[in-house]
């Protein structure tokens, strides 16, 4: 990698401060040109930082009053030569001193260049560099966790540790193979057989960490439906504490989705109010509700909320019939105007759903929701439990596929057919596993990963 690319690493906008960073074999002459420090020392030292000014060359026109840190190779953020100048936090600041480290040799970085030459070099493999994108995005601090845990190579440690134990396999396989004569075929197919049922028991575990760890990262899709005017978006405005969606005595005012994030205990919950479920001839309403039904189908939770001060009608009941094989919570709302109604509730229990009355207006029974989400979806399992969770789909489909190969070796060892089949089994899951760590995988996928990345990491 001959180029040294640089990139406004900080957000664009105004701001107390901007980073321009730089990374390469060119980055101290580049630097040198443009930056005066205030104590005319040439000497560059790893891990230090220096004050002075950016100038332009040409003209000595001083730029702006900067501090620039210094890391010398290999011990840097990419391994290479690094600098990272800290300038005032403007966009036209920033852009000048951009534009300087351009005409002095530099290049235009791409989308997370500089993690991506960090993962080449070898200082992260290819699952810590997505815990980096991961914890740049996240939404909640459980999430935050997680992706550092993955940073640290939480995940890397544990596939290197099924992987060890499928060399060993393998090693005992050729042990037979090339000995013939010691006659311990049989002694290695049970030995094979034991190993190969642990190793897809480890897969197993890693692949249904996936349910936790996807509500970790994407959070519990949870849609609000209900007819108009019973509470739905009163519900999301109280709820969220603001005044999101427009509540009206005119039934049918939400007419599209409104969607924000709640956190409950660390886990993001992505509320979708819809529009209310009933049969009209308004076209756009039509449309509307359409949309709620198949927003219905694809939700992690459906909140199905009903005027208790009411008694059902056909399209009570067919909201009742959308969440019956639904993952659901009924909520009996307005018990400020009306505590029971008898008929409704035994109706309504034939669904054996969660039911919990609320007022929406008046904030009555909320604690009671979130203790049934908590409760259904096991957030305080997840939360105090320090197992590794995978959050990441990719990862996920690998672990599948490994796993099969697996099951294709232990099929192998029950139907007696020849041992170095198994090798060839366990060859093909190592591979597998191989694209989480980056030990083997395309480069199409490695520039799919870092193109998810912004400028300047």
């Amino acid at each position: 990698m001959e180029k040294t690319i640089v990139a406004i690493s900080t957000a664009s906008g105004n701001g107390g401060i901007g980073i321009i960073r730089l990374s390469g074999k060119q980055t101290f002459d580049i630097v040198n040109k443009i930056f005066v420090p205030k104590n005319k020392s040439k000497e560059i030292k790893g891990y230090t930082i220096k004050y002075g000014n950016i100038i332009n060359p040409n003209n000595n026109e001083i730029i702006d009053e900067v501090l620039v840190s210094y890391f010398v190779a290999p011990k840097s953020y990419t391994t290479e030569n690094m600098c990272e100048i800290n300038s005032h936090g403007g966009t036209v600041v920033e852009k000048r001193i951009l534009e300087l480290c351009l005409q002095n040799g530099a290049e235009l970085a791409e989308p997370g260049e500089f993690t991506k030459r960090a993962f080449l070099n070898g200082r992260i493999d290819l699952s810590q560099a997505e815990g980096i994108i991961d914890l740049i995005n996240s939404k909640t601090e459980m999430e935050a966790k997680e992706s550092i845990n993955q940073l640290e190579g939480s995940l890397s440690k544990k596939i290197k540790e099924i992987e060890k134990k499928m060399l060993d396999i393998t090693v005992n396989i050729e042990v037979t193979i090339d000995y013939p004569e010691y006659d311990a075929e049989e002694v290695t197919n049970e030995e094979a057989l034991k190993s190969l049922k642990n190793i897809h028991i480890m897969l197993k575990n890693l692949e249904n960490s996936f349910n936790k760890g996807k509500i970790i990262k994407d959070g519990i899709k949870t849609v609000i439906i209900g007819k108009p005017n019973a509470g739905k978006s009163s519900l999301l405005n109280t709820m969220l504490k603001e005044d999101r969606a427009i509540v009206s005595d005119i039934a049918g005012t939400t007419r599209d989705t409104i969607e924000e994030y709640l956190n409950i205990d660390g886990i993001p919950l992505k509320l979708i109010d819809t529009a209310g479920i009933r049969d009209t001839d308004n076209t756009i309403e039509k449309i509307g509700v359409e949309k709620s039904k198949k927003l219905v189908k694809d939700a992690d939770l459906v909140i199905a909320i009903f005027d208790i001060s009411t008694n059902f009608d056909d399209d009570d009941r067919k909201i009742m019939n959308l969440i019956k094989d639904k993952k659901a919570i009924i909520l009996l709302n307005k018990v400020d105007i009306l505590s029971e109604n008898k008929e409704n509730e035994e109706e309504i229990k034939e669904l054996n759903k969660p039911i919990i009355k609320i007022s929406a207006k008046e904030e009555i029974g909320l604690d009671l929701l979130y203790s049934e989400i908590k409760k259904m979806f096991e957030l305080n399992e997840i939360s105090s439990n320090n197992e590794i969770l995978i959050t990441n789909e990719r990862h996920k489909n690998q672990i599948i596929k490994a796993d099969k190969h697996i099951l294709e070796g232990i099929e192998t060892i029950e139907k007696h057919l020849p041992v170095d089949i198994i090798s060839i089994y366990i060859n093909q899951a190592m591979e597998e596993l191989g694209e989480i760590t980056g030990e083997n995988v395309s480069e199409n996928i490695i520039n799919e990963i870092f193109a998810r990345f912004c400028l300047g990491k």
